[in-house]
């Protein structure tokens, strides 16, 4: 039978076989009620921001979503002519909101989306990456002064990560310095949205690979090529990188650019009031390759716990789910959408969240977090020495007391005289141990180690030096 990440069974014969298609997954039990609270975290703080609900169908008409997705156009799901109208599943949520405003001549409404989309890509499940998956949209239409709906979409998006307990950074662009950066650079203007897509890989591509593509697979000018990666490496603060641009006499002097730079300050300090400055990095290098945007661009990306920089997590970085989904949110400004419909246009910004993704870090985190809770013991205290080793049993008891009376949970090996090799055994599922010695011991210091980082028979990690009246403290730090 089929489980929740698309696997097979093996078929009898003559039986189908049963599975999801690729790219898709079942939702059951505690993995649908921890999608459930995710849904909720978001929505809360889309209620708080006055946002109201809304709808729409799984598919539209194939004409209401050509030409917006740019190359991601072929990733579109079409559906059969079935009764005079050509249709195709939604890509996104934000061409049928923007229908949606033109169809019923909608002014000004902020509007939240909680709904499933569909991409012919190839899926990678373990990474969030599917052809069916939900997204969570907030969006605000209508026309205000500059950048004040900008700046509370970005609001929006730290109290959204907040309220799940993940730290993130919100890289920040905004297509009018890209559009004029390519113009100064002598990229065609046919070529500037084909070009932006090729940039947008610069977070999965090297330089010289995203160069390559630019010239032999789009045929731009190698010279042009390399007026771009003079500026799309660079990336800061808001205010670095409105100075650094501006400093640019060349870039500056570009209508489109002066434009962008006037929204980027102010945006900045309307950021400060908002208190979201913090979680914001300027990055030239990020160009969403979807065609309808028009000013700022942003997308979210996670931030590993700080413990997970810890000298013990570094073998298992690359594993973690954090590290492999991408951006968890992504959105912009797209003030151009809405009148391609309609005979009036109304300017809109807004942001959607990877649901899908986010779920992926967050069941990850649970599992680790249920894992510590099944572990019975978090530290093993143990001891060795030479042929004069009289076992430390006293030291070891003691330490063991110093941990118990910080609410750690701690073990020691019952016997007198325990054998190192019989001491790491015992410790295999534990996370820490603490090794005594008699010349630490002497100088009021043991040794804290993450178990399972190293061959306990080297001396490849031997861990670290902690003073015996700082070690429950260290401990704490680790577990985190």
């Amino acid at each position: 039978m089929a489980g929740p990440e698309g696997k097979e069974s093996k078929p009898s014969r003559g039986a189908v076989t049963l599975k999801t298609p690729k790219g898709t997954r079942d939702w059951s039990g505690p993995d649908m009620l921890l999608r459930d609270e995710v849904f909720k975290s978001i929505t809360d703080v889309f209620k708080r921001h006055g946002g109201t609900p809304l709808d729409t169908p799984v598919f539209e008409l194939k004409e209401i979503l050509a030409g917006k997705y740019g190359e991601d156009s072929r990733l579109m799901y079409d559906l059969e002519d079935q009764g005079g109208e050509l249709c195709s599943l939604r890509f996104d949520l934000t061409v049928p909101f923007a229908r949606w405003l033109a169809m019923n001549n909608i002014q000004q409404v902020k509007r939240y989306t909680l709904a499933k989309v569909y991409r012919r890509d190839q899926p990678a499940i373990a990474r969030g990456r599917l052809r069916e998956f939900h997204q969570c949209d907030f969006d605000i239409a209508g026309v205000y002064d500059p950048m004040i709906p900008d700046a509370e979409t970005l609001r929006i998006i730290v109290e959204v990560f907040e309220a799940l307990d993940l730290g993130i950074t919100i890289k920040l662009n905004h297509r009018k310095i890209l559009d004029g950066l390519f113009a100064v650079a002598g990229v065609p203007a046919d070529k500037i949205r084909s070009i932006s897509s090729a940039v947008d890989k610069l977070d999965k591509m090297a330089w010289p690979d995203v160069k390559k593509e630019m010239v032999e697979e789009k045929g731009l000018p190698e010279d042009v090529a390399d007026r771009i990666g003079e500026y799309v490496r660079h990336s800061g603060t808001v205010t670095e990188m409105v100075d650094f641009l501006r400093a640019n006499e060349t870039l500056s002097a570009n209508e489109s650019v002066k434009a962008g730079l006037d929204d980027m300050a102010l945006l900045g300090s309307y950021l400060k009031a908002l208190d979201v400055i913090h979680k914001i990095n300027f990055d030239l290098s990020l160009a969403r390759g979807l065609d309808y945007y028009t000013g700022l661009i942003y997308e979210v990306i996670n931030l590993p716990p700080k413990n997970d920089d810890a000298e013990g997590n570094k073998k298992s970085k690359k594993d973690d789910p954090a590290n492999q989904v991408g951006s968890i949110a992504a959105g912009g400004r797209y003030d151009n959408l809405v009148g391609m419909y309609g005979k009036r246009t109304i300017p809109c910004v807004g942001i959607s969240f990877g649901v899908d993704r986010i779920f992926t870090i967050l069941k990850a985190r649970r599992e680790r977090e249920n894992a510590a809770k099944a572990r019975g013991t978090d530290v093993y205290v143990m001891a060795f020495g030479g042929k004069e080793f009289e076992g430390l049993l006293l030291e070891r008891m003691d330490v063991a007391r110093r941990l118990w009376n910080a609410g750690i949970r701690a073990e020691f090996s019952p016997k007198v005289k325990p054998k190192l090799p019989q001491q790491f055994k015992a410790a295999e599922d534990v996370p820490l141990g603490v090794i005594l010695g008699k010349d630490e011991l002497a100088a009021g210091q043991v040794r804290l180690k993450s178990l399972g980082q190293g061959d306990d028979k080297s001396d490849k990690d031997r861990g670290i030096l902690v003073k015996l009246d700082d070690l429950a403290d260290e401990v704490k730090k680790l577990l985190l």
